[in-house]
């Protein structure tokens, strides 16, 4: 991807998109919706944006970069420990998941709408996930786990459970059951092992 330069016009084009694709999706959502929300003319929207794809991309990027510096606090919150570093994950899960117009994770969403694995929106999200396990295995890698791919593609599948939870529970349920199911599946902290 070509890097772009950042510019209010730019940032502001990107926000009504994050707005308006979250709630509604992001085929529902046209450019002429984010151009009215941003306020600016499709002259404008084409100056920052070669088209509609590209703004998506570089939404899940932004949203990318949002994740990857939570789970980067939750890991330096956890000082080296992989039980703590889970709980702090658990927690933002749940709170995450179950707050007011939470319309599910934006990448599982993306997958769904966009599920040729060669367009550019499906890429995004693939180095997303592909960023997403790498941080479990680094994360698990104290344990030393023989299985280490195998657990981080396990503790992939109980976050993308939580995700979906996060419709139907409570936030303190779906913390509580998403960290009882990471240790159990490490043989970490006080769940049953199995």
């Amino acid at each position: 991807m070509i890097p772009s330069v950042s510019s209010p016009m730019r940032e502001r084009l990107l926000e009504a998109a994050a707005e308006l694709f979250y709630a509604h999706g992001l085929r529902a959502v046209s450019v002429d919706k984010v151009i009215d929300l941003a306020g600016t003319t499709k002259v404008t929207f084409y100056r920052h944006y070669k088209s509609k794809d590209d703004l998506v991309v570089a939404y899940l990027e932004r949203r990318a970069a949002l994740e990857r510096d939570g789970i980067g606090a939750a890991i330096k919150q956890g000082e080296g420990d992989v039980d703590a570093t889970l709980r702090v994950i658990a927690e933002a899960i749940g709170i995450i998941a179950c707050a007011p117009g939470f319309r599910g994770c934006p990448f599982i969403n993306a997958a769904a709408e966009y599920p040729d694995p060669d367009s550019p929106i499906r890429k995004a999200v693939d180095a997303h996930r592909r960023w997403n396990k790498a941080t479990f295995e680094q994360l698990i890698a104290p344990l030393g786990l023989k299985n280490s791919g195998e657990v981080a593609d396990d503790l992939m599948l109980i976050r993308d459970g939580a995700m979906v939870a996060g419709y139907l529970d409570q936030p303190a349920t779906v913390a509580a059951s998403f960290l009882r199911s990471g240790r159990a599946l490490i043989g970490t902290g006080d769940s049953p092992r199995s």
